[in-house]
């Protein structure tokens, strides 16, 4: 049996990059069944001039082409923040095994809030989901984030 390791710092460096790039800090590692690291990515809606241009789908698209599958079965994906419905979606079509999220999103949250997209009997496979790792470290980040944006 491997030992569990945690990839939520490396998603907490991407989520900062974003930060630093103007974009809502999140961050996303995705890890393959061997537990070598994929793809990481931090949001670029603005940067890219794409609405899609979330870490979760930016780190998948990159592990996709790793791998040369549209499918990621075994794999771990480390965020930063609750997955939006779109990602949680994008989640369940590339098969990933595992989601593990820091902060909570009430607001936009397609997870645990809001449409819980993979309890839906469309949705086309449901990983298994932890949430709460590195909870605090990824909420204070956005909350920081925004406060600085609003003064």
């Amino acid at each position: 049996m491997t030992r569990f390791k945690s990839h939520m710092d490396q998603a907490l460096e991407e989520a900062r990059a974003a930060a630093t790039r103007s974009e809502v800090p999140v961050g996303a590692v995705l890890v393959g069944p061997d537990g070598i690291v994929l793809a990481s990515a931090g949001n670029r809606t603005r940067e890219l001039i794409d609405p899609t241009g979330h870490a979760e789908i930016l780190a998948i698209r990159a592990a996709c082409q790793a791998l040369g599958s549209e499918r990621l079965p075994g794999c771990d994906l480390y965020v930063t923040l609750e997955p939006c419905p779109m990602c949680a979606s994008a989640i369940s079509q590339a098969r990933i095994a595992r989601v593990y999220y820091g902060a909570t999103d009430p607001k936009s949250g397609g997870v645990a809030q809001g449409p819980r997209v993979f309890d839906h009997p469309q949705s086309h496979h449901r990983p298994e989901v932890y949430d709460g790792i590195s909870a605090e470290a990824c909420e204070d980040l956005l909350k920081t984030f925004f406060q600085e944006k609003r003064s």
